[in-house]
């Protein structure tokens, strides 16, 4: 391994990470002149394994907060993980994400996963699906009276303070959802011709109350079709971002209604999407599930305390972690009334459940039941009604996911 040298990325090592993850990811053409990484990018949070002078792996992080249950706090995002495929099978990946947890000033570490089946192997767990929407708009409406209140047409890039004020607003309801500098609104909002995969530019529509105050937007894209039966318009939506039920479901009953167009296309909806249960024909939404969201609990009594429960609790668990060696042994949570008044300690009493770091992690944002992974194998129980108290615990009213891909 001495030919490989592992060491934080610089400035000057941009050209060599954006030519790494593209040649990776199967990326085809030149980067485009008006990308946007630069704004984004932390190279001091991109951990890199160069050979021969050359990134042949690399593990990036973007430093955002993410909406937990009952908080807000901070999660190391972590992207871009690459290794070469002539540099493969030598331990690189392992390597470099040990490096990255080691450096992580941050409780939790979250990514979306090119294979899940990599990110197990480190303590990942799956804690949130992503549900994709592929809708047949003509077969659709919605069955919420119209909302007092008007649509406006605008260009994203052109009414990002607006749009932020939204976005922040409902981000702490929206368990998964990640904070957003402005450099990230200008990211988001950048519109490169070569990310808009045959659609047009993208779109935006603000909802206004009576009173003229944004309670909603969706962005959106219109992809072009025609066939012998005339027009076949896909509407693409990137997000729909909404602080109150009449701004959401005005928003929807817009982009179900948009001429031409035939079929709705949407990603990164949560398994519960209030549109399930705003619509005429929820069968025709034509929906699909898949992982989403992988979370790893980097310091477990920090992680866990660091969030808020549905229900008081007292459990020890006894915790397994391959990794991070100060994770495992035996930990006694208690959730005072409220569901706040938390504590993790150390214990030295009889565990009430047996797991592993993986599954505190699919448990921690409350999307995935302790007792749904008892079922599967991977928790015991040693005293007869702990699964089902910490699963309560570990619940939330509303399940996570991540509203975009980073």
């Amino acid at each position: 391994m001495s030919e490989y040298v592992l060491r934080t990325a610089t400035a000057d090592d941009r050209d060599g990470l954006v030519k790494a993850r593209r040649e990776a990811f199967g990326m085809t053409g030149s980067v485009s002149p008006d990308e946007t990484f630069h704004l984004v990018v932390e190279f001091d949070r991109n951990h890199i394994v160069e050979h021969d002078g050359q990134v042949v792996g690399a593990v990036g992080v973007f430093t955002r907060d993410m909406a937990v249950p009952g908080a807000v706090i901070p999660v190391a995002h972590v992207t871009g993980v690459v290794v070469s495929p002539v540099h493969t099978r030598r331990g690189l990946l392992r390597r470099m994400i040990t490096d990255q947890m080691d450096a992580a000033p941050e409780a939790v570490a979250a990514l979306w996963a090119s294979e899940g089946r990599i990110y197990q192997r480190f303590g990942y767990g799956m804690a949130a699906q992503n549900v994709t929407i592929r809708a047949d708009r003509r077969e659709l409406s919605v069955t919420a009276p119209p909302a007092p209140g008007t649509l406006r047409a605008a260009v994203p890039s052109e009414v990002v303070e607006e749009l932020s004020q939204v976005y922040s607003r409902v981000l702490p309801t929206r368990i998964g959802w990640s904070s957003r500098s402005e450099a990230w609104w200008r990211h988001l909002t950048a519109d490169q011709e070569s990310r808009r995969d045959g659609g047009t530019a993208a779109r935006a529509v603000l909802f206004e109350n009576p009173d003229g105050v944004v309670e909603g937007y969706a962005r959106f894209r219109i992809k072009p079709g025609w066939d012998d039966n005339g027009p076949k318009q896909e509407v693409n939506v990137i997000e729909v971002v909404a602080a109150t039920t009449a701004a959401y479901a005005e928003l929807y009953r817009f982009l179900l209604r948009i001429d031409l167009s035939r079929s709705l296309v949407q990603g990164c909806s949560s398994v519960d999407e209030p549109l399930f249960h705003m619509l005429n024909e929820p069968r025709h939404l034509g929906r699909r599930a898949g992982d989403g969201l992988w979370v790893r609990v980097i310091d477990l009594p920090r992680a866990l305390t660091a969030r808020r429960y549905a229900a008081p609790v007292d459990v020890v668990l006894e915790v397994t972690d391959s990794m991070i060696k100060t994770n495992a042994g035996r930990w006694r949570l208690r959730v005072g009334a409220g569901g706040a008044l938390v504590t993790c300690t150390p214990a030295d009493g009889e565990a009430d459940l047996t797991l592993d770091i993986a599954d505190v992690a699919a448990a921690y944002l409350g999307g995935t039941p302790l007792g749904a992974l008892q079922l599967a194998g991977r928790v015991r129980e040693h005293r007869p009604g702990a699964v089902a108290a910490a699963s309560t615990a570990f619940g939330w009213p509303v399940t996570p996911n991540s509203i975009e891909i980073f």
